[in-house]
């Protein structure tokens, strides 16, 4: 990690720093094409340098959440579209063991349409 990424992660109080931490963990190890970065002050993850989720925290709520980029293309009952047009929100009990399984899947089906072109790459 970066300094700069470094601060945004420690930054964080428990249990968000944790759970933030192993969030960023299971996003990399997707795929080998994945790669951080920080954008608009957040974590962001690309593949094949096109933005593909993010990590952040809600400002009301102090939750984190995996927002997926391309969650318009996403059908999973645990995202969240809310009012936007173009992503979905995945949120995450801090307090909480991680659903390992779901957010796996979602990462999965997300990454998907990036290697099958609904999503181009260059």
């Amino acid at each position: 990690m970066t300094q700069d990424l470094d601060s945004y992660y420690l930054n964080k109080e428990e249990p968000n720093k944790s759970c933030l931490l192993a969030l960023r963990s299971i996003i990399l190890k997707q795929d080998e094409n994945i790669t951080e970065t920080r954008k608009w002050g957040m974590p962001c993850f690309c593949f094949k340098k096109k933005m593909f989720c993010y990590l952040w925290t809600d400002k009301k709520t102090d939750e984190p959440y995996i927002l997926m980029v391309e969650g318009k293309h996403l059908e999973h009952p645990k995202l969240e579209q809310g009012t936007r047009s173009r992503m979905k929100i995945f949120r995450v009990n801090a307090q909480e063991d991680l659903p390992i399984k779901t957010i796996n899947s979602i990462l999965t089906d997300a990454l998907n349409l990036y290697k099958n072109g609904v999503v181009k790459v260059k």
